[in-house]
């Protein structure tokens, strides 16, 4: 009986997307490819076909990890600050969005960028759905629930088009990051208030 190759049993998948996800932060998405990332998690070519159909499927389900992981960063940083109150909580889940970006940038480039690029699958439509619940009833703490669609969209497009300026290193030399992404967090919940 000859060596055969271990058999990953039901880790494979996880492999894959993990070297799915190391081949997005080393290299542009264009080049990513099946192939690569079965070379990527020691696995033969052939291997990704058995539980991703197609290489947009396997991002799909990359975008949707993120989403969960960027859902559970935000509940947490919420649970954890200081004040509990809605305004206050609000800050620590814009706070907790910014780092989130700058930690994950392959993955939050996916997660909010490369739609055309991967598939709408079952879980990236649960998770990018949950992320979005997520934002809108913590506004609707602040604004009230019938201004929340509308501020939650104001909300979003704050603090992501933050995220994207300093990710293109487009803010000026003489802002501060730190205090930008304070003062923007600040003037944000200041006008849902005022609005």
């Amino acid at each position: 009986m000859g060596t055969q190759k271990p058999y990953h049993h039901g880790d494979l998948r996880q492999q894959l997307l993990l070297a799915g996800e190391q081949a997005l932060l080393d290299m542009p998405i264009d080049d990513v490819s099946l192939r690569e990332i079965a070379r990527r998690a020691g696995v033969s070519h052939a291997a990704p076909k058995h539980h991703f159909a197609s290489m947009a499927d396997l991002l799909g389900e990359i975008a949707a990890r993120g989403f969960q992981k960027f859902v559970d960063a935000l509940e947490s940083a919420a649970e954890n600050s200081q004040s509990q109150t809605a305004e206050d909580r609000l800050f620590a889940m814009g706070r907790a969005y910014l780092r989130f970006a700058d930690d994950n940038s392959a993955v939050y480039g996916l997660m909010f960028g490369q739609v055309v690029k991967m598939s709408m699958t079952p879980a990236l439509t649960k998770s990018s759905y949950e992320a979005w619940t997520q934002l809108e009833n913590a506004v609707a703490q602040v604004t009230g629930a019938l201004r929340a669609p509308i501020a939650a969209t104001h909300v979003w497009s704050s603090v992501h088009g933050l995220s994207m300026l300093k990710s293109a290193r487009r803010l000026p030399p003489h802002v501060s990051l730190h205090a930008v992404e304070e003062e923007n967090l600040r003037m944000m919940i200041a006008g849902l208030k005022e609005a």
